[in-house]
């Protein structure tokens, strides 16, 4: 596609433009005729422009004229600019005299129709014998009424001629121009894709969520999709302020649809008001709202001209377009779309939600009830899942609160569900700031948690937000209500804050505000148990935890939903969460739910880690972390580096590991966040590990948790274990390997999960000296109950076991061990793991190439830095202070690279490495 075709609206239009070249290259030995029809604005008259400039461009004579809605009683006004547009015809049409009678301003009387078109068709023709002609006739419904019949049978009369004429029709338009019976090409609204890439070509600047609902207002509609972007100020083409309930329309969008409209009988018009401002479509509602006035009968006139269509089926009326909708509200009065609201709110009185919102729209003046039932819709569409709609409606019902009070705790609650749900952390500074306008002095719990929630996702600042949620809840009556959701929604964010503090004094806090409960609210206590300090969680904790996943599959509310998955997270149970975390994935795809949707990506990324589905988590962790920059959310951008991290560490990345764990330490550290130590930690034990650096490895490990420890607060504890005990075994430390063992015994992480089930027993082996103990409680790892949905590590424990069998001169079954665990890992793409089991294999006397390449054994991405610095001339010293590695990590890692690359010596080190393939 060509700049200027994107410039002319034609972006998604090859189809289209296919079918026009082939009626325009058939036309000197055919002719015929071709009508586009299609909806306002859906993008004919610039198909046509393209295509007269196509025909000029082959050298076909080109005849163009254009209906004029205001001008359509003119007598062969059409004809006589159809003429006109081309020199040569109009200068024989004179010669013609029933052509020159017909095109006389001034005539006594004029010929008729069929003479006339006799006339034309025999001159269009004779013009066609040295040139092909073609006619071009946009807006043809609105030819007059001479013009358009003459046309219509002159259209009939091309077919052999050489020439031909191509019509743009409006969908619906009754006019003089009849094209039944003539080739029909119907436009269709533009693909998703391609009104993203319009939007995208001409508005570059419009933010992600601003673009989706531009594109959900238009739908589909080329010349929408251009236009409504100009109703927009800079601040809501960037996000940085809410959009309108309705996007007013330009003038040239209403001036496009509103013919339509106004042409209809008054009865008609209300009947589409009605039916806009109910916006369901349920026509028992629209029926019983213009009960007395009109009747469902009279949106007849709107039928035939296919504005509406009634599905007699369900008893649906929709819009053809949601345009057609904006211009029928746009065109009544405020006074008349309150009435129609208050009709609406009484059609509705069964259903509150719909009530309440009919109500707010119909006030014309603070109303304390109505906003007291505009919360409770808010409420309600929180649990429903509609996030944006719920702050709408806080929004609206704080406008409509009398007391001061009630209107800045509203705006609160708005500015929090923004923060924690909907993705708006830039609005919560407006909004409080509004609310300490309204109420000044007086502060509410809701504006701390909304503080708090900007504080720590915002700039981090995880000490003040602590202090200043803490406090707030210090200021409320005990004890405390189970049933308040503002305090509910306050424990749940503190939790977040202790979590990512990582400190024992934050979680102090916490647990002195439960104890302020009657009861600690269902959700809040699983959470605290689980996900805060899984390792000592009990059975009653998974009882309940496990009821809450099973629930998931009909809930609907993306907080509930997200938060039971984190109480999950730690425990295993996130497969189960998949599909309900998936629903509010989809949601944040079409802009609803940022936040939740985030969440969900980076638990769904936790998930495709543990289950080997690193493709997919490179894919779910990046879409996570666009949206972390998109907007503004730099804390949760945490768990997407470190799954990134994990995976980049048992692929051998150092590159990467050094990258994402650098970004994660460069933002944590000035925030005291020490929660997101303990994910770099994890990651640098993985690549450790990876590298053979035991040593590095175990001095990681023991700083998520000492061995015998499994420290409070710290749930990477439990995801460590394999770690802490493969490091400790191959560094001398078996005692120490047993010690944790027993503290996790003793915690039964056993019985939390089968994985850890697996990774215990895995872990005892390590600590065990003799050789037949371990290959058992190897076994036994590997015989829990799909141990192999787990496939990395799973693949440990049989690389493990296989070194075991080999130490114990098993060397045909310890093949079998090392071959499963060698092809395990190259699928997973763990190319320093996939080399010690081949190292293993070899020494059992098997024949293995290199991962992914030829026999020759390749050097791991940490071995290839070592070695490019070495050659350079750097000491081991200078070469760890580089990578953050130990002087003897250096030195192993060359003493394992000079016989790779068949070098005895430092000074052969540079040749050697430039012999290398690129990588």
């Amino acid at each position: 596609m060509t700049e200027r075709d994107a410039h002319a609206g034609l972006v998604g239009r090859e189809a289209d433009r296919a079918r026009l070249g082939a009626f325009l290259a058939e036309l000197p030995g055919a002719g015929g005729a071709l009508v586009l029809l299609g909806d306002p604005g859906i993008g004919k008259s610039a198909l046509l422009t393209a295509l007269a400039r196509d025909a000029g461009a082959a050298g076909v004579r080109v005849l163009h004229t254009v209906g004029a809605q205001y001008r359509a009683r003119t007598g062969h006004g059409a004809l006589r600019q159809l003429l006109a547009s081309s020199p040569e015809a109009w200068s024989q049409a004179a010669e013609v005299p029933v052509l020159g009678a017909a095109l006389a301003v001034e005539r006594p009387a004029a010929p008729g129709h069929d003479a006339v078109a006799d006339a034309l068709t025999t001159l269009i023709a004779g013009l066609s014998r040295d040139r092909a002609t073609l006619l071009v006739l946009d807006d043809a419904h609105w030819l007059d009424p001479a013009s358009g019949a003459v046309l219509g049978r002159v259209a009939r009369r091309l077919a052999g001629t050489g020439a031909g004429l191509v019509a743009a029709v409006r969908t619906g338009e009754a006019g003089s121009f009849a094209y039944d019976g003539l080739a029909v090409h119907e436009l269709r609204p533009l693909s998703e894709a391609a009104s993203e890439e319009l939007l995208r070509l001409r508005f570059p600047s419009l933010a992600p969520r601003v673009r989706r609902r531009l594109m959900a207002d238009a739908d589909g509609n080329p010349l929408a999709l251009l236009e409504l972007p100009a109703s927009l100020t800079d601040s809501q083409r960037a996000d940085a302020q809410a959009l309108p309930a309705r996007i007013p329309l330009t003038q040239r969008l209403l001036a496009t649809f509103a013919s339509r409209v106004g042409a209809l009988p008054a009865a008609t018009r209300h009947l589409l008001l009605v039916a806009a401002l109910e916006g369901t479509g349920d026509l028992p509602a629209v029926r019983r709202a213009v009960a007395g006035r009109c009747h469902l009968k009279h949106l007849a006139p709107a039928e035939r001209g296919r504005l509406v269509h009634v599905d007699d089926a369900t008893g649906r009326l929709t819009f053809r377009h949601s345009l057609i909708r904006s211009v029928v509200v746009d065109l009544s009065s405020s006074d008349q779309r309150r009435g129609v609201h208050r009709a609406l709110a009484d059609a509705w009185a069964g259903v509150p939600e719909q009530r309440a919102w009919h109500l707010a729209q119909a006030a014309e003046e603070p109303d304390a009830r109505v906003a007291d039932l505009l919360e409770e819709a808010a409420d309600s569409s929180v649990r429903r899942g509609d996030g944006p709609n719920a702050v709408a409606a806080l929004l609206r019902s704080a406008g409509l609160s009398p007391a001061a009070a009630e209107r800045a705790r509203r705006l609160a609650k708005a500015a929090y569900l923004g923060a924690n749900l909907t993705g708006g952390l830039r609005d919560v500074p407006r909004l409080l700031d509004d609310a300490r306008h309204a109420a000044p002095g007086q502060g509410s719990l809701a504006a701390a948690v909304a503080g708090s929630a900007y504080l720590l996702n915002g700039s981090g600042d995880i000490a003040t937000a602590h202090r200043l949620l803490v406090g707030a809840l210090a200021q409320r009556p005990e004890p405390y209500d189970p049933a308040d959701a503002t305090l509910a929604e306050a424990m749940h964010t503190l939790l977040l804050m202790c979590f990512f503090g990582g400190r024992a004094e934050l979680w102090s806090a916490f647990d002195a505000a439960a104890a302020r409960y009657t009861a600690l609210p269902e959700l809040v206590a699983i959470t605290r148990s689980t996900f805060a300090d899984p390792a000592r969680a009990g059975r009653e904790d998974l009882a309940r935890l496990d009821a809450a996943v099973a629930e998931l599959a009909h809930r609907t509310d993306p907080l509930h939903i997200v938060r039971v998955a984190t109480a999950g997270a730690y425990l295993d149970r996130l497969g189960d969460c998949a599909e309900a975390l998936g629903r509010v994935v989809d949601a944040g795809r079409r802009g609803e739910n940022i936040t939740a949707a985030l969440n969900a990506l980076f638990l769904l990324g936790n998930h495709a880690w543990l289950t080997g589905q690193w493709a997919e988590l490179r894919r779910t962790a990046r879409e996570g972390l666009d949206l972390c920059e998109r907007y503004h959310y730099p804390l949760l951008a945490c768990p997407g580096h470190f799954l990134l991290a994990c995976v980049a560490a048992a692929r051998g990345d150092h590159a990467a590991v050094r990258d994402l764990t650098g970004r994660m330490q460069l933002w944590a550290g000035p925030r005291g966040a020490e929660g997101v130590r303990f994910y770099v930690l994890h990651a640098k034990v993985l690549y450790a590990l990876g590298q053979g650096d035991f040593e590095d490895a175990y001095r990681f490990a023991r700083s998520i948790a000492p061995p015998g420890e499994l420290p409070p607060h710290v749930p990477h504890a439990v995801w460590s274990l394999l770690d802490l005990a493969e490091a400790a075994a191959r560094t001398g430390r078996p005692g120490q390997v047993r010690a944790h063992v027993a503290a996790a015994r003793d915690a039964g992480l056993d019985t939390l999960s089968p994985r850890l089930r697996m990774v215990l027993l895995a872990a005892a082996a390590l600590g065990t000296a003799d050789d037949g103990a371990a290959v058992a409680l190897f076994g036994e790892a590997l015989a829990v109950e799909n141990a192999d949905r787990w496939p990395f590590e799973h693949a440990r424990i049989l690389l493990y076991r296989g070194e075991r069998l080999r130490r114990g001169r098993f060397p045909a079954r310890a093949r079998a061990h090392l071959r499963d665990a060698a092809e395990a890992f190259e699928r997973l793409g763990a190319v320093p793991w996939a080399e010690r089991a081949g190292h293993e294999l070899r020494a059992c006397g098997a024949p293995v190439r290199a991962p992914g390449g030829p026999a020759a054994p390749a050097l791991t991405p940490q071995q290839r830095e070592v070695a490019r610095l070495a050659a350079t001339g750097l000491t081991n010293k200078q070469i760890g202070e580089k990578l953050f590695l130990s002087p003897r990590t250096v030195s192993t890692h060359l003493h394992q690279a000079f016989p790779k690359l068949g070098v005895t010596s430092r000074a052969a080190l540079r040749d050697a490495l430039e012999r290398l393939p690129e990588r």
